[in-house]
Order: C-alpha cells, then structure tokens, then sequence
C-alpha cells in the first residue's frame, strides 16, 4: 500500500471502502501493519495465523516479530465472539490518523477446491483463493491482496485477483535523489528574491532576519547557497513569521578547518561547519565513495575531545556485514574483533598523520589521548553514552532497529556522527527505503539521508517527534523512547 494510496484515502466515502487482504510477511514486516489501513477493512486470513503460529518458536528474529503480531492481534480481538471475528471488529481510533475499520478473520480451510482455484498445497496459493473468494462474494468493492512475495503478486494476478499491491507505507520516498540534502541552492543572487530582511551584528557573526513566507519550505538548520559563489547561509532560528539566517559567506565556510583537514569543495565545508557545531547532536553525512565522510568526521572528533575538550571520548561502531564468505571467528578482545570492521578508521588516521616523523606512535598516543573506543552494535543495547562522540560508520547496512537503538543510547552532551552511502548496501535483508523510512518517522520530513549532502537534527526535536509519532501511530504506551516506534523497526523483506 503506498503512502498516496493511504493519505489520498482519508477523503473516501463510507461506499468506497476497501477490503484489504495480508500476506503473512506482512505482518513479519510490521507487526501493526494492520493499524495502517485508516477506514479501510483489514482481513487476515487463517492460514496467515498458522504460518504465524509455525513460525513463533524458531529461534531466529522473525520468530519475535510473529510472536509480536500474534499478540497484536490478540489485543485487538480478545473480547470479541466468533461471529464478531468473521463478520469484522472494529479498530476503535479517533482522530484523523487513527484506524477506524473493521478487523476479521477469514477461514479459508471451509474453500473447496474447483477448477478455477489454485492447488491447496501451499499456503501462498490457499490465501490467494481467499482473496479470488472474497472479492467474487464482496463485488463490487474493491479487493486488494497485500504481499512483499513479489512470485505471490504475479500468481495472484493470474489467478484472477484484479488488486495486487506492495506494502510501502514505510517507503516515503520512491527516489534517492528527491530526499533533501540538507541545503537549498537558490538561482541567481539571493539578496535580489528578498524583499525585506533585518540584520544585527555580535562579535563577529551577522544575523539577518527574513519574512518566513519568502522562505515558506525552509527548516531549521538549512543551509542556503547562491549562483553568485559568495553568499553562504545557515537557518538557525524560526517563527511564526520569521527566519534567523546566520550569515557565513563561502569563503568562511571554506576557511574551516579541523585537526589539519581543510574542506576542498562547498559541500566538505557544510559538513565540517556540522560536525563542529556542539548543538547539533545528529549529524548524518551521505555521499558516494571517497567523498571524505569518514575522513572528515574522525578529524572532526578529534579536534573537539583533545583540542577543545569539549568531549571525553571517542566511540566508533559499525554494523558487520560480509560482502564474501565468512573468514571464521576472529580471536581476541571485543576491540581486537572490531579492528577489521572499523580498517577505514584506522586509514584515516594514518592519513591525518602520515607527515609524522613517527606514525606509529603518533597513532598510538593519539588513541589513548582521545580515548577511542572500537565498540560492536551487538552490546549497544542497555548502554547510556554520556559526552562522547559516537562515529557510526557504514550506517547504510544497519536496520532500522539497530539504528533505533543507537540513537537512543546517545546521553546528555553525545553527538551522534552516522555516515554511509546509499548505494553500497550489502545486507541481503535491506534496502534503502526502510532505512529512509525510519529516518523520515524518527526525524521530521525535512530530514532525510540525502545522496550528497548533510542532515541535522537537535535532540529536543528528536525528542518531541519520537514521543508524537508514537502516539500518532497509537502504539504501545512510551515507557522509554527505546520501547516506543516498534512498528517502524522491523524491516525484514520476505519474500
């Protein structure tokens, strides 16, 4: 189901309701998928319930995710009769983003087999009779089979089923390339489209304050460039009807520098501007191989903990993905397993100080100055990270679900540093669109990972939509902020 299909549908009559059918990876995908479907009707079949119920006590992730939907169910239909679960229970909501359809329970064992049904033998063909079944008895409302088995869909359009789809309601964006970058290029000369703009000077920055309305799809933290290669600006303030713009200038931007490394190019200098900033403390770098992420972030973090002071410590992570075969367990201490993973770190800081009369050493004082840590994602959770630098490498392999947990490990004066590129996912069980979809639900829309570019986000925002999501969502009860948002951290693909 896609993300127009569903907005667009709020605006549907009672007449034109839909009837939705789930696959079973459906709701291994997200548990409450079956929360997403506002006024429409949701049906599960039974077979659905069994592979659930086959599925529960293998000893794998999926096995939670099954247990979490049964339950889910459960929830919703425990106080129901029989009749009520066949006939439909509704999803009480209230408001405009609150489900308010009907939930059943189809029996699809009672179908008898004739010659224009699929084989019994398989599950997948059993609730695509289902689905044929129901929208021959349902005519004339549209009956629409919800799967990710991509096999499934053609099978089911063969058989006869008029409304297969995919379900992307945590797919935001179809394109890379249309996410925001986390800066704005204006055409021409920027002062020439303002109309009327205040300005006060302290110290050595110079505040000009703009109407909102010329700037009307603007966010906090924006970056602004022009045609003219001189103007260079930063939104650090908005109202109602006003925006804070700090004036930077190219030059200035370009003039940062940080451990020894100097931006080569506009983009290095946005970034570098980024990682510097003690209050931004969500910093997230995409770009293409080779574009400096990694480079400049290490530079960055060892400029603010040892030169600065303004951090403790250095903590570097990744997820561990194998491109090729396994080489085996790797012997030693939890940092002596993580030293291969994280070789880019340890590159770059060869980089940062190959000019030394004695690299080595210099690498082994400077590791134990900034007191880096090499740490594995697998005994994150649990942890609380107090003023550190956390450098998140590879993020792009990462689940939704780890990344989740990261983020809220993060304490009081922790910036978190994420960086990957898009194009370089090597888990089978991940594309770029969840990973998008989650960072578009924990951040606000403008927040994206963009395909070159920086995006920011202070914590009190992260905060605030975290806790407004997930009472939007009407999800389980914020106990924690670790505890809250599940139905957008499970982001296997079944196929």
């Amino acid at each position: 189901m896609s993300r127009e299909k569903e907005s667009s549908s709020s605006n549907t009559s009672p007449e034109e309701k839909i009837i939705y059918i789930l696959d079973t990876n459906i709701l291994l995908h997200e548990p409450f998928a079956f929360l997403s479907f506002q006024e429409h009707d949701v049906v599960v079949p039974m077979t659905v319930l069994e592979e659930l119920d086959s599925i529960k006590d293998r000893r794998k992730d999926v096995s939670r995710d099954a247990r979490v939907a049964i339950r889910a169910l459960e929830e919703v239909l425990k106080d129901a009769s029989p009749e009520e679960i066949l006939a439909g229970v509704p999803l009480s909501g209230a408001g405009e983003h609150q489900p308010s359809g009907r939930l059943s329970i189809f029996n699809d064992y009672t179908l008898k087999q004739t010659a224009n049904t699929l084989s019994f033998n398989e599950n997948d063909n059993r609730i695509i009779n289902a689905a044929v079944y129901i929208q021959q008895q349902k005519s004339p409302i549209k009956v629409v089979l919800v799967t990710k088995d991509i096999n499934m869909r053609l099978k089911a359009k063969g058989a006869g089923l008029n409304h297969v789809e995919d379900y992307r309601t945590d797919q935001l964006v179809d394109d890379i390339q249309f996410l925001t970058k986390g800066y704005h290029q204006f055409k021409g000369d920027f002062w020439q489209q303002i109309k009327s703009c205040e300005s006060e000077t302290e110290g050595r920055n110079t505040t000009h304050y703009v109407e909102g309305a010329e700037l009307p799809s603007s966010f906090i933290n924006e970056y602004l460039l022009d045609e003219t290669q001189e103007f260079a600006g930063k939104i650090i303030g908005t109202s109602e009807d006003k925006l804070a713009i700090l004036d930077l200038g190219r030059e200035r931007l370009l003039g940062r520098s940080a451990w020894g490394i100097h931006p080569k190019n506009i983009y290095q200098g946005m970034a570098l501007d980024s990682l510097l900033d003690p209050t931004m403390d969500l910093v997230i770098l995409t770009g293409p191989a080779g574009c400096g992420k990694t480079l400049l972030a290490l530079a960055c973090a060892l400029e603010q903990v040892i030169e600065r002071g303004i951090y403790d410590k250095v903590i570097v992570t990744r997820s561990t993905p194998e491109i090729a075969e396994s080489i085996g367990f790797l012997p030693g201490t939890e940092e002596e397993k993580m030293a291969p993973w994280l070789s880019a770190i340890t590159d770059s800081l060869e980089v940062l100080h190959k000019q030394d009369e004695n690299m080595n050493g210099s690498l082994s004082y400077i590791m134990e100055k900034a007191n880096i840590q090499f740490k594995s994602v697998n005994f994150m959770r649990g942890r609380s990270i107090q003023n550190a630098i956390v450098l998140l490498d590879e993020c792009q392999n990462l689940t939704a679900s780890q990344l989740k947990t990261i983020i809220t490990r993060c304490g009081e004066g922790t910036k978190l540093i994420c960086s990957g590129n898009l194009a370089q996912i090597d888990s089978n069980y991940l594309t770029a669109y969840p990973i998008l979809g989650l960072a578009s639900k924990l951040l606000p829309l403008h927040f994206n990972w963009s395909e070159q570019g920086v995006t920011r986000i202070p914590r009190k925002s992260l905060q605030f939509t975290l806790k407004s999501t997930a009472q939007i969502h009407k999800l389980l009860p914020l106990i924690s902020a670790n505890d809250s948002l599940y139905e957008i951290s499970l982001l296997k693909e079944v196929a």
